[in-house]
């Protein structure tokens, strides 16, 4: 018998859903929903590193794309087994007691504060620096060793600080708090307990200082010392974390007729998107797999007994079962990958923005036809003028930190820098220079785990950047001196959601026999060019001196302002 699962993977922008053929992997049908409030830039500002999202726009993605595939396919309702969710983390969203985000109830619609924290939301930087203080200075476990040595501001704890402490309102309100992957899981099942819910391990072990060798959450004096409210929070959270291949519940009767499917649909356990990433392309021990779009997640899978109770300095997290269970999963990451090309698309499409607008010479049709053609070749037309400036040709140098540094080492305070600017640099230099940024950035993660001992045997691309741009893959692979291999499969979370579920409606035994039959083969390798790997590892050591310089730099500045304040 033919049988399907859903995979949904919740992005930055949008949510897609692909329904699977569990026999091969194959996609049958896809559908993506752009969020709409956050396309309207409704509850963000970026100025301030504020980033908030709206739980209805992810809820009316959910319905709208899980119910179009299934529509689509034809295929009989009954034959859906399983459904998975991916989401962007850390992305914590305030609940009340029944689990109900606090955005959808009264009087806190249009707050941003109950809203979802997403990822990139950089508000809390000072309870990140707080919580790193406090665990290394308050006598007991350091709760950061398994995270890499430092909290960041794009996570759990430090998020709900900020939040708590800047409204008064949602902290009385707020019973407990829900990553996102949680919180879309949760809904599907129509589960009314958020204690008996079983919670996400990837989330919980990468995020929320969750781990079994201290029994789980950090302890209350630990967190107490932070803010009283936490442990009131911790209380209200979980012991036990779950792996994606469990089953959360079914698809309640409310989901199951909003999506023309079955209450005999069963909902695993939510994870994370890059996570899911790895696991859709293939997920081989020592394969260092990049989700590479507005940011980067870089996702390993090593054997337990070759990490052992290593503590691997400087990424984002080891955790056990949070991509294969069984296997430890590894992740680090870029805080910007193609949000600094975006950002200098922005730049050199000012004049669209407030220029064109204005002129008398066009109708206002001609005017916004023009202005999205224009801004849609901007990037594509700066690579290929930028990948033809001859390698000895001046190019200025960059730092790829304009969202804060998340590997190696996680500061979000950092800023990014361009230096060697003079009268002949044009904008293609100039994007040169970030697309370098970019790919260096990716080697000192690279570099961050060969000099912690894990060794790194393969590198693979997947996401929009490793799909749509050569020009930043070939760079990559000669930055990195390495090969890049591109996965086929132009949605590979939603693809590895979709393993997962399969697994969790006992299609296939474990998730190495899913990925076997279900995971994404390869397309396209990227080879180093020989002539070109000398003058990049010169010019990666210079990164590496701007580098040194800046974070100097800033964290003398930072050190100024707090003596200032005080």
């Amino acid at each position: 018998m033919s049988s399907y699962v859903v995979g949904l993977d919740f992005g930055t922008d949008s949510v897609r859903a692909v329904l699977v053929d569990t026999a091969n992997g194959d996609t049958l049908e896809s559908e993506v929903h752009w969020y709409r409030r956050w396309k309207e830039g409704k509850y963000c500002n970026a100025g301030k590193n504020r980033f908030r999202q709206h739980p209805l726009d992810h809820i009316e993605g959910m319905e709208a794309t899980i119910k179009k595939v299934v529509e689509r396919s034809g295929i009989k309702p009954e034959d859906v087994l399983g459904i998975c969710i991916d989401t962007t983390g850390s992305s914590p969203v305030p609940v009340d007691k029944n689990g109900t985000a606090l955005a959808l109830t009264p009087g806190f619609e249009e707050n941003p504060n109950a809203m979802m924290v997403l990822w990139k939301d950089h508000t809390s930087i000072n309870e990140a620096a707080e919580i790193n203080r406090v665990s290394r200075t308050w006598g007991g476990t350091d709760y950061t060793k398994y995270i890499g040595g430092v909290y960041s501001s794009e996570w759990f704890w430090a998020k709900i600080l900020h939040i708590v402490r800047k409204d008064s309102a949602v902290k009385e309100a707020a019973w407990s708090w829900m990553e996102h992957c949680d919180q879309m899981t949760y809904i599907l099942t129509g589960e009314k307990d958020p204690k008996a819910f079983k919670r996400s391990r990837c989330a919980a072990g990468h995020k929320a200082m969750w781990h079994e060798s201290w029994g789980g959450l950090p302890e209350d004096d630990f967190l107490s010392r932070l803010d009283p409210y936490l442990v009131e929070v911790k209380q209200n959270l979980y012991t036990d974390t779950h792996t994606s291949d469990v089953v959360a519940g079914n698809l309640s009767k409310e989901w199951s007729e909003k999506l023309g499917l079955t209450e005999n649909t069963v909902v695993a356990v939510g994870t994370f998107d890059a996570h899911a990433g790895a696991v859709g392309a293939g997920a081989e021990a020592f394969s260092l797999v990049r989700v590479m779009g507005t940011s980067t997640c870089d996702i390993m899978v090593a054997p337990k007994e070759v990490i052992g109770t290593n503590a691997v300095k400087g990424i984002c997290g080891q955790v056990d079962g949070s991509v294969v269970p069984g296997w430890m999963g590894l992740e680090a990451g870029q805080s910007a990958f193609g949000d600094l090309l975006a950002w200098f698309r922005e730049i050199v499409s000012w004049p669209l923005d407030n220029l064109l607008q204005d002129t008398e010479l066009l109708s206002e049709e001609t005017r916004q036809q023009l202005k999205e053609e224009l801004r849609n070749r901007v990037i594509p037309e700066l690579s290929v003028q930028a990948e033809k400036i001859p390698a000895e040709e001046s190019v200025p140098l960059a730092l790829d930190w304009i969202n804060g540094r998340r590997t190696p080492f996680a500061d979000q305070a950092l800023k990014s820098a361009i230096t060697g600017l003079d009268l002949g640099t044009k904008a293609p230099h100039i994007f040169r220079a970030l697309v370098e940024a970019i790919c260096f950035g990716a080697r000192k993660i690279v570099d961050r785990f060969e000099e912690e001992g894990v060794e790194i045997k393969s590198v693979v691309g997947i996401g929009g950047v490793a799909k749509k741009a050569p020009f930043v893959m070939q760079t990559l692979a000669d930055v990195l001196n390495r090969p890049i291999r591109i996965a086929v499969s132009d949605q590979a979370p939603a693809l590895g959601a979709a393993i997962y579920a399969a697994v969790a409606a006992r299609v296939y035994p474990t998730v190495e026999d899913a990925v076997k039959a279900m995971g994404s083969p390869m397309e396209k390798t990227y080879e180093p060019r020989e002539n070109m790997i000398g003058i990049y590892n010169e010019k990666y050591a210079r990164y590496e001196t701007l580098a040194e310089f800046i974070e100097e730099d800033t964290h003398k500045k930072n050190t100024i302002k707090v003596t200032s304040d005080v």
